[in-house]
């Protein structure tokens, strides 16, 4: 690029795995794209520390964006998935109660579910669940079976490929300074003093997207929100798990609980948990957290030998919330809510962002 200004269509700011899905939806539908990513390969933050599970909609409030898109975009994802032949399992998933409490909890889950939409949730006796997965211990369960895992890497690689098919193109090591409103366009200037004149831009930076959205001159600042901080961290399990489905308990008020995931070698690991931090990138494990990861997951699996977690690694939840207040909706905030024409911003997308990565794509792509 020269430091004139260059002219572009669409400009979407970060290559995380909502970024690609909205330049692919835009690129798609004969848009010329140009995605900025700061860092030197795409999906290096939230995208590549996560659990890399399809959800299938069943906690978020009816009506939510989280709830719409996560249930559309789960559709989605599967069809993509086997269309492009990208490593992903519907290994379903159960929901368990170990308490009493949490048995009637899983009633009003199981409600959430049907109004959202997910009509294959089947209520499970503690002896059903057991007969499924004979190391479980639960006093109930529900089965979610369109739950499954994906291989989001593969997932982001293809669909980059998607993008430079139809003409867009990637910029990496490419942080954008700062934004302004013309007549004309939307100026954009990279750190490397490059600036573009854009007819649209998508601010899906993830944890820096309200950082980015405070240095665009005559955006109103009372659009943007503050970011939080949320680690999660994971322990991997030495040895093989006796469970082919993935395991959550009841959700808790910070996350979903110590869960347990699979990858798609059958490898197990367990978490997220939630510890509030100052950092995006404050990725280290601390190994003593593990003894709280023990009681949690006895609780459902008694049979989880002595030290059998190790370390494995963190990820930090673009939260727009501060500890002890709900999770916040999606924010998917264009021109009708902030006043600048071409403008869309991102705000929060944590999970269930990867599973509704498609459908924020095609959602942002109609806006513009």
């Amino acid at each position: 690029m020269t430091h004139g200004v260059e002219r572009v269509d669409c400009v979407v700011i970060g290559a995380g795995v909502v970024g690609l899905a909205v330049a692919q939806q835009l690129a798609l539908g004969g848009r010329e794209v140009l995605v900025l990513e700061a860092r030197d390969a795409v999906g290096t933050q939230t995208s590549a520390r996560n659990s890399e599970v399809i959800h299938a909609g069943l906690y978020y409030p009816k009506g939510s964006l989280k709830a719409r898109l996560c249930v559309e975009g789960k559709v989605m994802l599967y069809r993509y998935c086997a269309d492009r032949e990208i490593a992903h399992r519907r290994c379903g998933k159960l929901l368990v109660a170990t308490t009493e409490a949490q048995v009637e909890q899983l009633d009003s889950i199981l409600q959430r579910g049907v109004e959202n939409g997910v009509t294959d949730l089947v209520r499970l006796s503690a002896q059903e669940a057991m007969a499924l997965e004979p190391g479980l211990q639960c006093l109930a369960a529900l089965h979610s079976p369109s739950t499954g895992i994906v291989d989001s890497h593969g997932l982001m690689l293809s669909l980059l490929g998607d993008i430079e098919n139809a003409g867009g193109l990637l910029a990496l090591n490419s942080p954008l300074k700062c934004a302004s409103r013309r007549d004309d366009g939307l100026l954009l200037q990279a750190a490397d003093g490059t600036r573009m004149l854009a007819n649209s831009v998508v601010n899906a930076a993830g944890h820096q997207a309200p950082v980015l959205a405070r240095a665009f001159e005559g955006l109103p600042a009372d659009q943007v929100p503050q970011a939080y901080f949320a680690k999660g961290n994971y322990f991997t399990l030495a040895g093989r798990a006796p469970f082919s489905r993935l395991i959550y308990p009841v959700p808790e008020a910070a996350g979903l609980g110590v869960h347990l995931t699979l990858d798609l070698g059958g490898q197990a690991k367990f978490g997220p948990d939630v510890q509030w931090v100052e950092r995006d990138d404050d990725w280290a494990v601390d190994p003593s957290r593990g003894a709280a990861f023990y009681a949690e997951i006895r609780k459902y699996w008694p049979g989880l030998p002595d030290d059998a977690l190790v370390p494995g690694y963190a990820g930090v939840r673009p939260k727009i919330t501060p500890p002890g207040q709900p999770a916040s909706d999606f924010v998917i905030q264009g021109p009708k809510q902030h006043g600048v024409p071409g403008l869309v911003n991102l705000f929060g997308i944590e999970s269930p962002g990867l599973t509704s990565a498609l459908a924020i794509g095609k959602m942002v792509s109609a806006m513009l």
